[in-house]
């Protein structure tokens, strides 16, 4: 059990440096995204289904939507300012 919980603990910190790394809003957001469904599989790996769910719900699918609306906001935004 304990090797399962190394592998998903390298998971997670090579997806979370994904994160970092990438430069792009939009990418970013996707691999977000990506960052919280390994955060599930560490919750799940660790016998915890009710944290899984909600990490599930909220990091893997309401945060990164969020980013993305606010992303294309502010992309709108910039496009209006450049009309003017």
């Amino acid at each position: 059990m304990t090797l399962l919980v190394d592998l998903v603990l390298v998971l997670v910190g090579a997806v979370g440096t994904a994160v970092v790394l990438q430069r792009e809003a939009t990418a970013q957001a996707l691999v977000l995204a990506e960052f919280g469904l390994a955060f599930t599989v560490l919750a799940l790996v660790l016998q915890a289904p009710d944290v899984a769910l909600s990490l599930f719900l909220v990091g893997s699918t309401v945060v990164p939507l969020l980013v993305l609306v606010a992303v294309s906001k502010r992309q709108e935004s910039n496009q209006q300012e450049a009309q003017k």
